[in-house]
């Protein structure tokens, strides 16, 4: 298995085979789970040539699938001309291995492929280091089956040097590996604290913050994008937008200016998948920490994809595991104009539902005001007297609240305004 690839739009696919078993066990539909292993395999800019099943009831923990099975697979390799095998799940290290010296051909399990693509997407420091520091712990204990070196060891038990060259081999990069995660640990605990910092400052502003989650390729750069567009902000803050899955894994917060002082934080996290590694989840945890944070969840779902139901699950029971299970929630059924049977849109069903086109600013209007009625429906009506030395708080509701009107006498600034619950018993020294 190749432990870096570096592809670009530009470059050969290179063909690929899928295989996958179907034991009972998962959660998902197994076809939906093929047919998602092919778009991720085009993610990665491959060109899948074929696939084979197995229905079985239990793995085979030598080689995942049936020793006849792998004979099948062998044979369409060659007769596909296919370079690489994919299955889709997480192969053992010794099942790996195993593969590996069967089909002669390099193997990719479904977490190694995921992780291939974040390492081609990633674009921030932060980013980098996550998916690198998630791609040499999933590494670490398959080394073995990564170097056909290691295949012919010499010598005995004692020292390295009476090691042979392939045991010598593993043990220089099982510490060069180990070593290197350390390092990248040190490192994202400097990026986690500057981001505490960060979000601390944006917390002591007191500005909503309204987190997009949802499956991947759900729509949530999109809508990111639109609000840009339709709040006439700087284009330049635009975040990559792209019809492939995890097209983005970079986290990023915007700051929506509605007017009237009702503005919010939004922040694109990266989309959530059916077994995304548990290793990317851990790796990704300080980026994710912007959902936790979250005043309020706008789950985006492709309400044109017939699985989006089980798309829906498995970002309910991601978020569940992340612990923000709890955080208030809108969910939008985005792509409502691409049924077969069209659904009236934009509209609002309930008070956290709500149907849209990403694309039309209809849609993103009508949200929009959901949001506002969510982010600020701890807001308050009330009335200030705020002397004239006191002019930082003056400032601070001029920035921080809705202010209705305000007028000047001898004791100072008559502020009404609607500000957050905190603030008028912050300041209600002050109160009229």
């Amino acid at each position: 298995m190749e432990s870096n690839r570096n592809r670009n739009m530009d470059a050969s696919y290179e063909r690929v085979l899928l295989v996958g078993v179907d034991d009972g066990t998962r959660k998902e539909d197994f076809a939906s789970s093929m047919e998602e292993l092919k778009s991720l395999a085009k993610a990665c800019f491959m060109e899948p040539v074929g696939a084979i099943t197995q229905k079985m009831e239990c793995i085979n923990k030598g080689l995942y699938i049936g020793t006849g099975k792998v004979k099948e697979v062998k044979e369409a390799v060659s007769l596909l001309e296919a370079v690489l095998v994919i299955f889709d799940d997480t192969l053992t290290p010794s099942q790996l291995r195993n593969l590996q010296t069967e089909l002669g051909v390099p193997i990719l399990d479904r977490t190694s492929l995921i992780l291939d693509i974040f390492e081609t997407r990633a674009r921030t420091r932060e980013a980098k280091l996550q998916v690198e520091s998630a791609k040499l712990k999933y590494l670490l204990p398959r080394l073995v089956g990564m170097h056909e070196a290691l295949t012919r060891q010499g010598g005995t038990s004692g020292s390295m040097s009476s090691r042979g060259a392939g045991e010598k081999k593993l043990e220089l990069d099982r510490r060069r590996i180990e070593h290197r995660i350390s390092e990248l640990t040190r490192e994202l605990e400097e990026v986690v604290r500057e981001r505490q910092v960060q979000r601390k400052k944006r917390q002591d502003a007191r500005e909503p913050l309204v987190a997009l989650v949802g499956y991947t390729n759900a729509g949530k750069s999109t809508i990111m994008n639109a609000m840009i567009d339709l709040y006439g902000m700087d284009q330049e803050k635009k975040v990559l937008e792209k019809d492939m899955l995890f097209a983005t894994l970079d986290t990023t917060v915007r700051s929506i200016r509605t007017g009237n002082n009702k503005d919010f934080l939004l922040s694109d996290t990266v989309g959530f998948l059916h077994r995304l590694p548990h290793s990317l989840i851990k790796a990704f945890q300080s980026t994710l920490e912007e959902v936790l944070n979250a005043d309020l969840l706008l789950q985006v779902v492709d309400y044109s994809d017939s699985r989006y139901r089980e798309q829906m699950d498995t970002t309910w029971q991601t978020l569940k595991e992340l612990g923000a299970g709890s955080i208030p929630m809108i969910t939008v059924f985005n792509k409502a104009d691409r049924l077969e049977e069209p659904v009236r849109y934009p509209q609002i069903v309930g008070t956290d539902k709500i149907y849209i086109s990403a694309k039309e600013p209809e849609s993103l209007g009508l949200l929009t005001s959901m949001i506002l009625d969510k982010v600020y429906a701890e807001y308050t009506l009330a009335e200030f007297l705020i002397p004239y030395e006191k002019g930082s708080i003056t400032s601070f509701f001029m920035e921080h609240s809705h202010i209705i009107s305000q007028e000047y006498d001898e004791k100072g600034i008559r502020i009404k305004t609607k500000c957050h619950k905190a603030d008028k018993d912050k300041y209600q020294t002050y109160l009229i």
